[in-house]
């Protein structure tokens, strides 16, 4: 009986140690891809494009979750789970992740934009508007805010003549917009009967 004992605590003590492991390994990762994807949000497909469809296991899903259990007061983790989630075409299910991550950094301009985009996905148009008008509250000139607020008052809202408006905008305040053919585009689009 003593060895098995022995052999139990052994097993146990070994899989303690390797779950520690992997602990931190996905932590490091959170807070990497945090970083990684604030940074290039501006390139994410905007509310405009086709929403991208991607495969994300349950497992990758579960270790954020879990990160989150640890930790609710995660940002980080909060927005990479969520932005994830949003990825893989399942909105509904990142909104409340992006919710998380925005009462953990409420001026994070990117969350905010995200959180509205994502609504707009899930079927929530005044949501959607209500969020990104906060999102100009954090910063008035954002221009992915004002580019998806365009989006979601032009096809969402049927209101090509606001939409026109906060494109207008968006040029007037971002000269170098990387995008501003195709928002000139849209704004030609939108005038037409």
């Amino acid at each position: 009986m003593a060895v098995q004992r022995q052999d139990s605590l052994s097993a146990l003590t070994a899989i303690t140690g390797i779950a520690g492991i992997l602990f931190g390994i996905i932590v490091g990762y959170v807070i990497g891809s945090g970083q990684a994807r604030t940074a290039s949000i501006a390139a994410a497909p905007s509310v405009a494009a086709e929403p991208a469809s991607s495969v994300v296991s349950d497992s990758e899903l579960q270790a954020y979750r879990n990160v989150l259990a640890a930790d609710p007061k995660n940002p980080k983790a909060a927005e990479t789970l969520a932005n994830k989630l949003y990825d893989a075409g399942r909105y509904g299910e990142a909104v409340p992740y992006y919710r998380q991550a925005l009462s953990g950094d409420p001026k994070n301009v990117n969350v905010s934009t995200d959180l509205g985009t994502a609504l707009y996905y899930a079927g929530s148009v005044d949501e959607a508007l209500t969020q990104l008008k906060a999102s100009l509250a954090i910063d008035p000139n954002h221009a992915q805010t004002l580019f998806n607020l365009g989006i979601v008052r032009r096809d969402g809202k049927k209101d090509a003549k606001g939409a026109i408006e906060v494109w207008e905008r968006l040029l007037s305040a971002n000269p170098t917009y990387p995008d501003a053919a195709k928002v000139r585009s849209l704004i030609g689009e939108s005038s037409r009967p």
